[in-house]
């Protein structure tokens, strides 16, 4: 896979900054009465549907293990090295003056 994108990460991380957002937007018709319009009222209910559907989609995909094997999901890393016997513990690094 070229990208290597953490889809659900990404989706999580949008999706919470989204409804974080539009909960801002909601705060000034709701508590100032600013921007006090059924249309503005009715975009920030959009948006936060949209950042909903962004984080169910990231918690979906990060619950189901959606992410194909690459860089940062390796399987070869899960289970080691395989250069060091069982319980065997590595070599130690000395510096050189």
């Amino acid at each position: 896979m070229p990208c290597e994108c953490q889809w659900g990460l990404s989706s999580l991380f949008v999706g919470l900054f989204v409804i974080l957002a539009a909960g801002v937007f909601t705060f000034f018709p709701a508590f100032l009465g600013l921007f006090d319009y059924p249309w503005y009222i009715s975009l920030c209910w959009l948006w936060f549907f949209i950042g909903c559907f962004f984080t169910a989609v990231g918690v979906i995909y990060e619950c189901c293990a959606c992410q194909a094997g690459g860089r940062w999901h390796n399987a070869k890393a899960r289970e080691g090295e395989g250069d060091c016997e069982e319980g065997a513990a590595p070599a130690p690094y000395v510096m050189i003056d």
